[in-house]
């Protein structure tokens, strides 16, 4: 059997079957986003459901007087600069939702940060173009690094409100910073330095064998075995 298909007709297929594959793709997006993030957890792993905030910290919970407190800035920056907590707190104010997940695996959903974008504080301090990291520095010498990438996204935020309310100190106030992407301890508490690096830096729960990149979506929790506990769901 013959099939006499002309070159005008065969375009017209593959132009067909394209433009049918782009409503294919565009339509598994649309009923993605209908999934929401709540089916969307359904896949991710290891994660436990908590209705409230955990305490989690080495060390007792510092204390802080807001009338002394300040964040310095420093490093690779072109204007290193120290604030005061009410200037932290006159800085452009934004409001964010996200998730957040602990390292020995439960997660508690839909928190409402409010701060500043970590991306105005680069810009503010007009941070070099050799600068790649930062290192996030806070009390009792604890301190992680970041790539200025990671930071730069919409929701992550040094902050300084947590569901309407004043962050709390065992919550890590007067600020931490949040990044909802990494695990819990990529979000260091009580910070108060902020240091623009051309060099990742190894940070306090890094050196002990935790992962450096801490990326939750592939479970990325440890460089070398740990005997930490891990809940399960």
């Amino acid at each position: 059997m013959k099939f006499n298909i002309s070159g005008k007709s065969f375009l017209k297929s593959l132009v067909f079957i394209r433009v049918g594959a782009v409503a294919l793709a565009a339509s598994v997006y649309y009923f993605m986003q209908l999934l929401g993030k709540k089916v969307a957890r359904m896949f991710s792993p290891g994660r436990c459901e908590v209705e409230k905030f955990q305490v989690l910290h080495v060390g007792t919970v510092p204390r802080f007087d807001e009338n002394i407190w300040t964040l310095e800035i420093y490093g690779l920056v072109n204007r290193p600069m120290t604030l005061s907590c009410r200037q932290v707190r006159n800085l452009p104010k934004v409001a964010s939702i996200s998730d957040f997940h602990y390292v020995i695996g439960w997660s508690k959903f839909e928190n409402k940060w409010e701060g500043v974008r970590f991306r105005t504080i680069i810009e503010m301090a007009e941070v070099s173009a050799d600068a790649k990291f930062a290192t996030i520095e806070s009390e009792y010498g604890h301190k992680t690094s970041l790539p200025l990438e990671d930071l730069s996204e919409d929701d992550v935020l040094p902050a300084y409100r947590l569901d309407e309310e004043k962050l709390p100190p065992e919550h890590g106030g007067p600020l931490r910073i949040v990044v909802p992407h990494k695990y819990a301890y990529k979000s260091a508490m009580w910070i108060n330095r902020i240091k623009f690096t051309s060099k990742k830096e190894t940070g306090y729960w890094e050196s002990r064998g935790y992962s450096d990149t801490a990326d939750v979506w592939r479970n990325d929790r440890f460089s070398r075995k740990q005997t930490l506990h891990i809940t399960r769901c």
